[in-house]
């Protein structure tokens, strides 16, 4: 599977890098996701070494995985949240060999959706392999595998997915049933000292920065005790930006950039009111949501036209 080329102006499209075989043997090192096994039930049990061994497929496949969710979260803040499931980050040229692996194991797998994710099944329980934010932005690409640290996770040493793409990845995330907002917080309250700040302002770029502006303001909303976490230098020109914007026009185009935070709170902009789906143009490779479908008023116009022939 052959992962499309961005446009230059794409925010996937970076600046080459070297190659990692290029680079120092060091990686940053974190601390051991230690969750007390004593007190599994036998269910949480097999779980745990249904996920164990996909990760040990996949490692020795050559694939070597970074683990995100609940595990990522615990090992950059000491936060244990059990999801039960297992999130594995990979680019999206990985993933044909890795669910290639995964099923010759057993497993049954399947590409769930195109834009971002892919599932492997052991019996009731799930791995989720990742390889872009579900709007099709926030792409696995070399800089999260370069910038990646190691960490003991369920019993292995694994690759985690580095504080500042999970803030990028997470930022989109603001459904009605789910926020991910706090674990931003999270993140900022714990390794915001530490954060590559010209690094995640580069991933938010021109075109999402008052994205990250939001959070960060929540952020001191959230711990108005814990400011120096967040660079002074930082909200200072992410603010100056919007004194610019405020000095600009309105965009002329009714378009909902809405969709790109939830896949179902804007359908009634989209489907009733006729604004352009923003995922259509700033999303590399989009081919519509087949679950929450944008259907523009002229478009289901024709379409109950077609059913009614």
């Amino acid at each position: 599977m052959a992962l499309p080329v961005a446009p230059p102006d794409h925010p996937a499209a970076l600046a080459p890098i070297p190659s990692l075989f290029a680079l120092p043997c060091g990686r940053p090192h974190l601390g051991s996701v230690h969750v007390a096994t004593e007190r599994l039930s036998p269910e949480d049990r097999e779980e745990r070494e249904a996920h164990r061994e996909a990760l040990r497929i996949l490692q020795e496949r050559g694939v070597e995985p970074m683990v995100g969710g609940a595990y990522a979260l615990k090992t950059h803040t000491g936060i244990w949240r059990d999801t039960k499931d297992l999130d594995l980050f990979l680019r999206k040229d990985r993933v044909t060999d890795a669910l290639e692996a995964l099923a010759e194991a057993g497993y049954r797998t399947e590409m769930t959706d195109p834009i971002w994710i892919a599932k492997a099944f052991a019996g009731p329980y799930f791995i989720d392999l990742i390889f872009s934010s579900g709007n099709g932005i926030a792409v696995v690409d070399e800089h999260w595998l370069r910038r990646a640290p190691r960490a003991p996770v369920l019993g292995r040493e694994a690759l985690i997915v580095p504080a500042e793409e999970m803030i990028w990845q997470k930022a989109f995330i603001q459904e009605r049933e789910r926020f991910d907002g706090a674990d931003i917080h999270h993140l900022l309250r714990f390794r915001g000292k530490k954060l590559d700040w010209e690094h995640l302002l580069s991933r938010f770029g021109d075109r999402y920065w008052e994205l990250l502006l939001v959070h960060l303001i929540t952020f001191r909303f959230a711990f108005p005790a814990e400011k120096e976490q967040v660079p002074e230098s930082v909200m200072r020109g992410l603010i100056r930006r919007l004194e610019l914007r405020e000095e600009q026009p309105a965009g002329s185009e009714r378009i909902c950039r809405g969709t790109l935070l939830s896949r179902q709170q804007y359908l009634h902009e989209t489907n009733v009111e006729g604004y352009r789906d923003a995922r259509e143009t700033e999303s590399l490779g989009w081919t519509g949501d087949q679950t929450y479908p944008v259907k523009y008023p002229e478009q289901g116009k024709e379409d109950a036209h077609r059913r009614g022939r």
